[in-house]
Protein backbone atom coordinates (compact mmCIF):
# COMPACT_ATOMS: atom_id res chain seq x y z
CA UNK A 1 0.00 0.00 0.00
CA UNK A 2 1.32 3.35 -0.94
CA UNK A 3 0.00 6.58 -0.99
CA UNK A 4 1.74 9.91 -2.70
CA UNK A 5 0.76 12.78 0.36
CA UNK A 6 -0.80 15.96 -1.40
CA UNK A 7 -1.02 18.77 -1.87
CA UNK A 8 3.05 19.79 -2.18
CA UNK A 9 4.79 16.32 -1.64
CA UNK A 10 3.23 14.64 -5.19
CA UNK A 11 6.85 16.51 -6.55
CA UNK A 12 9.71 14.59 -4.40
CA UNK A 13 11.47 11.54 -5.67
CA UNK A 14 10.53 8.41 -3.79
CA UNK A 15 10.96 7.22 -1.23
CA UNK A 16 9.85 10.37 -0.06
CA UNK A 17 7.32 10.86 -2.22
CA UNK A 18 4.90 7.51 -1.16
CA UNK A 19 6.78 7.70 2.87
CA UNK A 20 4.20 7.70 6.14
CA UNK A 21 4.46 6.03 9.20
CA UNK A 22 1.97 3.03 9.74
CA UNK A 23 1.33 1.58 13.46
CA UNK A 24 -0.49 -2.05 12.29
CA UNK A 25 2.14 -4.14 11.91
CA UNK A 26 2.33 -8.07 10.84
CA UNK A 27 2.93 -9.50 14.16
CA UNK A 28 4.81 -12.99 12.81
CA UNK A 29 6.84 -10.91 10.37
CA UNK A 30 10.40 -11.73 10.94
CA UNK A 31 13.45 -9.71 8.84
CA UNK A 32 16.07 -11.54 7.76
CA UNK A 33 19.45 -11.00 9.13
CA UNK A 34 20.60 -9.68 5.44
CA UNK A 35 17.75 -6.81 5.71
CA UNK A 36 18.34 -5.75 8.53
CA UNK A 37 21.99 -5.36 7.53
CA UNK A 38 21.35 -3.07 4.95
CA UNK A 39 18.77 -1.07 6.46
CA UNK A 40 22.12 -0.27 8.75
CA UNK A 41 24.23 0.42 6.33
CA UNK A 42 21.79 2.72 4.97
CA UNK A 43 22.91 4.31 8.36
CA UNK A 44 26.24 3.66 8.08
CA UNK A 45 26.41 5.78 4.80
CA UNK A 46 24.91 8.88 5.79
CA UNK A 47 26.37 11.87 6.45
CA UNK A 48 29.28 11.23 9.42
CA UNK A 49 30.09 14.76 10.74
CA UNK A 50 33.54 13.96 9.58
CA UNK A 51 33.10 10.25 10.02
CA UNK A 52 32.82 10.70 13.20
CA UNK A 53 29.76 8.96 12.90
CA UNK A 54 27.99 9.89 16.97
CA UNK A 55 25.30 7.53 16.59
CA UNK A 56 24.74 4.08 17.44
CA UNK A 57 22.13 1.74 17.19
CA UNK A 58 20.95 -1.65 19.15
CA UNK A 59 18.89 -3.51 17.29
CA UNK A 60 15.75 -4.79 19.11
CA UNK A 61 14.05 -7.97 16.61
CA UNK A 62 11.00 -9.49 18.41
CA UNK A 63 11.72 -11.81 20.80
CA UNK A 64 15.55 -10.69 21.32
CA UNK A 65 16.88 -9.75 24.85
CA UNK A 66 17.12 -6.44 23.75
CA UNK A 67 13.40 -6.39 22.75
CA UNK A 68 12.73 -7.46 26.15
CA UNK A 69 14.01 -4.89 27.80
CA UNK A 70 12.49 -2.40 25.74
CA UNK A 71 8.94 -3.22 26.09
CA UNK A 72 8.33 -3.09 29.62
CA UNK A 73 9.38 0.75 29.37
CA UNK A 74 6.87 1.63 26.47
CA UNK A 75 4.38 4.66 27.14
CA UNK A 76 1.34 3.54 27.32
CA UNK A 77 0.23 4.93 23.66
CA UNK A 78 3.50 2.90 21.88
CA UNK A 79 2.74 -0.53 24.31
CA UNK A 80 0.16 -1.48 21.71
CA UNK A 81 2.14 -1.26 18.33
CA UNK A 82 5.56 -1.32 18.92
CA UNK A 83 5.58 -4.89 19.80
CA UNK A 84 4.15 -6.09 16.52
CA UNK A 85 7.15 -4.73 14.61
CA UNK A 86 9.55 -6.91 12.87
CA UNK A 87 12.86 -5.06 14.55
CA UNK A 88 12.90 -2.11 16.53
CA UNK A 89 16.25 -0.05 16.20
CA UNK A 90 17.37 2.19 19.33
CA UNK A 91 19.03 5.07 18.41
CA UNK A 92 21.68 6.39 20.70
CA UNK A 93 23.97 9.91 20.55
CA UNK A 94 27.54 10.47 21.83
CA UNK A 95 26.90 13.13 24.33
CA UNK A 96 30.00 13.67 25.91
CA UNK A 97 33.66 13.25 25.20
CA UNK A 98 35.06 9.42 26.33
CA UNK A 99 37.54 9.43 29.61
CA UNK A 100 40.69 11.01 28.02
CA UNK A 101 39.47 11.67 24.41
CA UNK A 102 40.96 15.52 24.12
CA UNK A 103 38.47 15.97 21.16
CA UNK A 104 35.11 17.99 22.24
CA UNK A 105 32.10 16.38 21.44
CA UNK A 106 29.35 18.76 19.94
CA UNK A 107 25.65 17.10 21.18
CA UNK A 108 23.76 19.34 19.11
CA UNK A 109 25.82 18.25 15.95
CA UNK A 110 25.74 14.52 16.92
CA UNK A 111 22.48 14.75 17.26
CA UNK A 112 21.93 16.27 14.08
CA UNK A 113 24.01 13.59 12.55
CA UNK A 114 22.39 10.94 14.35
CA UNK A 115 19.07 12.25 12.94
CA UNK A 116 20.02 11.88 9.87
CA UNK A 117 21.01 8.45 10.53
CA UNK A 118 17.98 7.18 11.49
CA UNK A 119 16.31 8.92 8.85
CA UNK A 120 18.28 7.33 6.25
CA UNK A 121 17.65 3.75 7.62
CA UNK A 122 14.09 5.00 7.48
CA UNK A 123 13.96 5.83 3.44
CA UNK A 124 15.95 2.71 2.78
CA UNK A 125 13.08 0.32 4.74
CA UNK A 126 10.45 2.00 2.87
CA UNK A 127 12.31 1.58 -0.57
CA UNK A 128 12.35 -1.86 -0.23
CA UNK A 129 8.93 -2.33 0.71
CA UNK A 130 9.24 -2.50 4.48
CA UNK A 131 7.43 0.21 6.87
CA UNK A 132 9.15 2.18 9.36
CA UNK A 133 7.67 4.30 12.23
CA UNK A 134 10.01 6.66 14.16
CA UNK A 135 9.06 7.06 17.89
CA UNK A 136 10.99 8.34 21.36
CA UNK A 137 8.08 7.27 23.88
CA UNK A 138 10.00 4.42 25.86
CA UNK A 139 12.17 5.51 29.22
CA UNK A 140 15.46 5.61 27.65
CA UNK A 141 17.29 5.87 30.64
CA UNK A 142 16.17 2.96 32.13
CA UNK A 143 16.47 1.15 28.62
CA UNK A 144 19.95 2.34 28.61
CA UNK A 145 20.79 1.30 32.48
CA UNK A 146 19.56 -2.23 31.82
CA UNK A 147 21.50 -2.17 28.58
CA UNK A 148 24.88 -0.80 29.43
CA UNK A 149 25.05 2.61 27.15
CA UNK A 150 27.86 4.50 28.73
CA UNK A 151 27.56 7.34 30.65
CA UNK A 152 29.09 9.31 27.59
CA UNK A 153 25.63 8.39 25.21
CA UNK A 154 22.24 8.30 25.18
CA UNK A 155 19.44 6.90 23.95
CA UNK A 156 17.61 9.77 21.74
CA UNK A 157 14.99 7.85 20.02
CA UNK A 158 13.50 4.55 17.99
CA UNK A 159 12.99 3.27 14.38
CA UNK A 160 9.87 0.42 14.39
CA UNK A 161 10.53 -1.34 10.91
CA UNK A 162 8.08 -4.38 9.63
CA UNK A 163 5.46 -5.35 7.03
CA UNK A 164 1.89 -4.78 7.10
CA UNK A 165 0.00 -6.35 9.23
CA UNK A 166 -4.01 -6.84 9.05
CA UNK A 167 -6.24 -3.70 10.50
CA UNK A 168 -9.05 -6.35 11.66
CA UNK A 169 -6.39 -8.15 13.91
CA UNK A 170 -5.68 -4.59 16.28
CA UNK A 171 -8.16 -2.47 18.19
CA UNK A 172 -10.67 0.51 16.36
CA UNK A 173 -8.91 2.99 18.10
CA UNK A 174 -5.35 2.12 16.25
CA UNK A 175 -7.47 1.69 13.35
CA UNK A 176 -8.51 4.75 13.11
CA UNK A 177 -4.89 6.56 14.21
CA UNK A 178 -4.45 5.39 10.41
CA UNK A 179 -7.66 7.02 9.13
CA UNK A 180 -6.21 11.24 10.59
CA UNK A 181 -5.86 13.93 8.01
CA UNK A 182 -2.40 14.01 7.63
CA UNK A 183 -0.89 17.70 8.46
CA UNK A 184 2.39 19.85 8.10
CA UNK A 185 2.71 23.50 8.59
CA UNK A 186 3.01 25.80 6.11
CA UNK A 187 6.45 26.13 4.31
CA UNK A 188 5.93 30.25 5.57
CA UNK A 189 5.98 28.40 9.35
CA UNK A 190 9.29 26.41 8.50
CA UNK A 191 11.12 28.23 6.17
CA UNK A 192 12.44 32.00 6.44
CA UNK A 193 14.12 34.59 3.77
CA UNK A 194 16.15 37.50 5.08
CA UNK A 195 15.62 37.28 8.90
CA UNK A 196 14.12 35.27 10.90
CA UNK A 197 10.63 35.01 11.10
CA UNK A 198 10.18 36.43 7.44
CA UNK A 199 8.78 34.11 5.40
CA UNK A 200 10.77 32.57 2.35
CA UNK A 201 9.69 34.41 -1.05
CA UNK A 202 8.71 30.50 -2.25
CA UNK A 203 5.81 30.06 -0.54
CA UNK A 204 3.61 31.32 -2.79
CA UNK A 205 1.25 27.82 -2.80
CA UNK A 206 1.94 27.14 0.50
CA UNK A 207 1.71 23.61 -0.05
CA UNK A 208 1.86 20.92 2.05
CA UNK A 209 -0.35 22.05 4.71
CA UNK A 210 -2.35 19.52 4.53
CA UNK A 211 -2.48 16.33 3.47
CA UNK A 212 -5.91 14.52 2.20
CA UNK A 213 -5.19 10.00 2.55
CA UNK A 214 -7.97 7.28 2.88
CA UNK A 215 -4.60 5.44 5.32
CA UNK A 216 -1.89 7.94 6.48
CA UNK A 217 0.29 7.79 9.51
CA UNK A 218 2.80 10.97 10.82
Amino acid sequence: MSHAPMPGADGLAEPMRSRWSPTIFDAEHRLPDAAVATLLHAAQWAPSHGNLQPWRFLVAERGSAVHRVLVPHLTRGNAGWVPRASVVFLVAVKTAAEPGEEKPTDAAVNLYSAGQAAAHLTLQAHATGLWARQFQGFDKDAVGRELGVPPQWRLVAAVAVGVRGDPAEVPEREREREQRVRRRKDLAEIAYGGAWGVPWRGDDARAGAVEHLPDSGA
